[in-house]
């Protein structure tokens, strides 16, 4: 009953807010949800939703991992929006009335994702997730966002139907019958895997990684991900990062786990190596020099996937690091685009060459977009230091050692890219009369909630958290 509500619920409220003309009411409505949301969730730690291994929605350590970073993020960015859409300055073409029951819809698809082993549901959810953001991309309705949703929408519906078809294939690997969605379940499948027919579980498993990875974000399928995230609202655009992209992680991880039960992995793990590093890459490339701030962030969030990715890939304890990076990264992103959001509400713009003296126009702001950009970029005592240091050993260790250089090499090129942009803009003085803006307190609270998040990951992990990502890397064959 937990996980049909957590799944109904805001499918449910989004329609109850679209009938209402008063944004108040609807943003009273989504913090409810969100509230409600989060105590559910946290109801689930105490024990399992259900026993039975083929019900439609079941979760297990893993999905329960991104469903809790899900929920708290969308508490907090529901948080966000309440200053976003009442004192914000919006175009007139904007709809803020639809911004609530798209949100809600959208966390009721990621949702669905995490809470769901049938992997025909989880296709249709990950779909979900699309078709309900989508409108949120274009909320401005300029022709950037335009352009940013249309790109959006092919590229992830390309990406999706391959996923599809890598769904089709698994069950033909298992069954030869791919039609039957009910036998599509994650026990069912890592139960016929040591059986499966190899040449199908190896194509199922590379149209899975092409199809989810497009909406993950890896290169070379990462093209509609910076425009995207460059063009949405900001609470939008810390979803989008934080959420969204752990969905389709998730539903790479779906498939990885056939093939460790299958007994023969390396393929995918080589696979995942080989687009995490170029992701990381390509992400750096993109980087240095950048010329919008949150098309830098997303550019971020593409390395940070890559270096997910690589943990996978690289097995071992690197595993445990790749699980706890992705809920670091979350943390971290998601209040670097709350944080870009008060930016561009006082400066007006997203061009980093006319953003100048944050730190004395956004004193508090500019502290936290340090701090945030400091533990992103793997600087202790941060979180991601640790989950980055954890894949760097095992890299390190591995039978490829040259793979823990480049790692390293990579991830300094990052650093040195995201500092050569943003320490310009928190320097030097603000241009124009006005030297102080005013920071509503919800729109530095929930960043400053996400950097003291990063913190404690960094210097503590509470036993229940390292209990369950230690489960959920056993799962992955770590």
């Amino acid at each position: 009953m937990a996980l049909a509500f957590l799944v109904v619920a805001p499918a449910v409220l989004g329609l109850v807010a679209l009938a209402f003309r008063n944004v108040r009411i609807g943003l009273a409505i989504l913090l409810g949800a969100a509230a409600a949301h989060l105590l559910t969730v946290a109801s689930l730690w105490t024990g399992a939703a259900t026993s039975d291994p083929d019900a439609l929605l079941r979760i297990d350590v893993t999905g329960l991992i991104f469903l809790s970073v899900t929920s708290l993020l969308f508490l907090a960015a529901s948080l966000y929006t309440v200053p976003y859409l009442l004192q914000g300055t919006h175009d007139t073409q904007a709809a803020p009335r639809r911004f609530v029951p798209c949100l809600l819809w959208f966390l009721s698809a990621m949702t669905l994702v995490t809470a769901t082993q049938n992997l025909a549901l989880m296709w249709a959810a990950v779909e979900g997730t699309t078709l309900a953001s989508a409108p949120l991309v274009y909320f401005y309705k300029r022709r950037g966002a335009l352009e940013a949703t249309w790109k959006y929408l092919l590229l992830c519906s390309v990406g999706i139907a391959l996923a599809l078809l890598g769904t089709f294939f698994l069950g033909i690997a298992a069954s030869g019958n791919a039609g039957n969605g009910a036998g599509l379940t994650l026990s069912t499948m890592m139960h016929a895997a040591p059986s499966m027919s190899r040449p199908w579980l190896k194509a199922a498993f590379v149209l899975a990684l092409v199809g989810y990875g497009t909406k993950m974000g890896l290169a070379p399928l990462h093209t509609w991900l910076p425009d995207t995230h460059s063009q949405a609202p900001s609470p939008v655009s810390a979803l989008l990062s934080g959420a969204l992209l752990n969905c389709a992680f998730l539903a790479i991880l779906r498939f990885y786990q056939v093939c460790v039960a299958s007994g023969d992995f390396a393929f995918a793990q080589t696979l995942l190596v080989l687009l995490g590093f170029v992701s990381m890459g390509v992400a750096c490339a993109f980087l240095i020099g950048q010329g919008d701030y949150k098309r830098l962030f997303a550019y971020s969030s593409i390395e940070n996937m890559g270096i997910m990715a690589i943990g996978v890939g690289l097995g071992g304890a690197a595993s445990y690091g790749a699980l706890l990076h992705a809920v670091n990264h979350s943390l971290c992103k998601a209040g670097l685009f709350f944080l870009a959001g008060n930016v561009l509400r006082a400066f007006g713009t997203t061009s980093t060459r006319e953003v100048r003296g944050v730190l004395q126009r956004l004193p508090v702001t500019g502290v936290l977009l340090t701090a945030l950009f400091l533990a992103i970029g793997g600087v202790p005592p941060f979180g991601p230091f640790w989950s980055e240091f954890l894949i760097f050993q095992a890299a390190i260790n591995g039978s490829h050692p040259w793979l823990g250089l480049l790692f390293i090499a990579l991830l300094a090129v990052a650093f040195l890219g995201m500092a050569g942009v943003l320490f310009p803009m928190l320097q030097g003085t603000p241009a124009g009369q006005e030297t102080r803006s005013r920071e509503p307190a919800l729109s530095v609270l929930t960043p400053l909630a996400m950097a003291c998040g990063a913190l404690v990951l960094g210097i503590f992990i509470p036993p229940f958290l390292s209990e369950a990502l230690a489960r959920a890397a056993s799962a992955l064959g770590g």
